[in-house]
């Protein structure tokens, strides 16, 4: 390690009471993600810790610290903030343990035990859904228009190297414009952003709390029912057949109905808001990973591409409003083949 923020949380961390017992030589990375957020590991008297470097002015640590203590009160497990420098972007949090759903997930576990993990996350999300939003940034109509115009910027435009024509334009803005207004229609609670495989931790062991662990939260919105539900169901990362996905559907709606939450009554109606918001989410997605790698240098995200359209297809190919759409992937597919993408 040896960049100029190393120097500045050595010298953070020496500053903490030595009853924690911090161990700083054993100071070592443990993640990464999308953002500008990095996480190490470091031995304490207790056991591991994690600390979080999120540099100013890229990051701001204060609405993690704000969505941590909303969590915890609704009765999430999630990090426990230790000690705290918020003007440098530091912090010292309990340790959720070393193994992600998504890490669980590609090693191959048997499904008795996938299915019990993401029970136990459905009954999270419930949980978490009560949580107070108040205050927080609105997942509005105009949010969610700007997100899908990264669909066209970054996928279609520059990693899809395709210039559509303004008739086309204009038809898939009319496709974005009914799915920005059908989501935003809908009951307004606590959403995470992320709710999926790489921010739940697999806590098996009692002294890392029940499970899952919810991490990366602070982006928390307050925004529409159906959203941290196509996060999970519909994830990037991983691939759920059809059935499976209907299946964790159908749980999370008879739970959320038993906890008064405001879902339709109709599981039909539900499904068609579910698949609708993961349609927009994924759309968003797709835009989001080009712009990753074309602008951040974050090419590892495009091995997660293919599953991502293939999630917007099942979707936009089962209502006949989103012909228009289906029509430009079509096209799409045909531009990737013939530069010969092989992702």
């Amino acid at each position: 390690m040896s960049d100029q923020r190393i120097p500045l949380l050595v010298n953070w961390l020496n500053q903490i009471p030595q009853k924690l017992g911090l161990k700083i030589d054993t100071l070592a990375p443990a993640s990464s993600d999308a953002s500008f957020r990095r996480y190490f590991r470091i031995a304490s008297a207790s056991g591991t810790l994690v600390v979080m470097d999120a540099p100013p002015p890229k990051e701001d640590c204060r609405p993690f610290v704000d969505i941590a203590g909303r969590l915890s009160a609704a009765g999430l497990n999630v990090p426990k903030i230790i000690e705290q420098q918020l003007e440098q972007g530091f912090l010292l949090l309990s340790d959720l343990g070393p193994t992600t759903y998504y890490d669980k997930i590609i090693s191959g576990a048997e499904d008795s035990t996938l299915q019990k993990m993401y029970r136990e996350a459905l009954a999270a999300l419930v949980t978490m859904q009560a949580a107070n939003h108040e205050g927080l940034p609105h997942y509005d109509a105009p949010r969610l228009k700007q997100e899908l115009s990264l669909f066209v910027e970054w996928y279609t435009t520059i990693h899809c190297k395709t210039t559509l024509p303004p008739e086309t334009l204009q038809s898939l803005d009319t496709v974005f414009d009914l799915l920005v207004k059908h989501n935003a229609a809908q009951p307004q609670v606590f959403v995470h952003r992320d709710f999926h495989s790489p921010n739940l931790m697999l806590c098996e062991a009692e002294k890392f709390g029940a499970n899952p662990g919810v991490l990366d939260f602070q982006d928390a919105v307050a925004g529409p029912i159906t959203y941290d539900l196509a996060s999970l169901v519909m994830d990037a990362r991983t691939t759920w057949e059809e059935p499976q996905q209907i299946d964790w559907a159908i749980r999370y709606w008879e739970q959320a109905r038993k906890s008064n939450l405001p879902v339709p009554t109709d599981f039909a109606d539900f499904h068609r808001d579910y698949e609708w918001m993961g349609l927009q989410r994924n759309l968003r997605i797709l835009g989001v990973f080009a712009r990753l790698n074309h602008r951040d240098g974050k090419a590892g995200y495009l091995a997660h591409m293919p599953r991502v359209n293939q999630y917007v297809r099942q979707v936009a190919g089962r209502y006949i409003a989103f012909k228009p759409l289906i029509r430009v992937l079509d096209q799409l597919d045909q531009v990737q083949t013939k530069v010969g993408y092989t992702f």
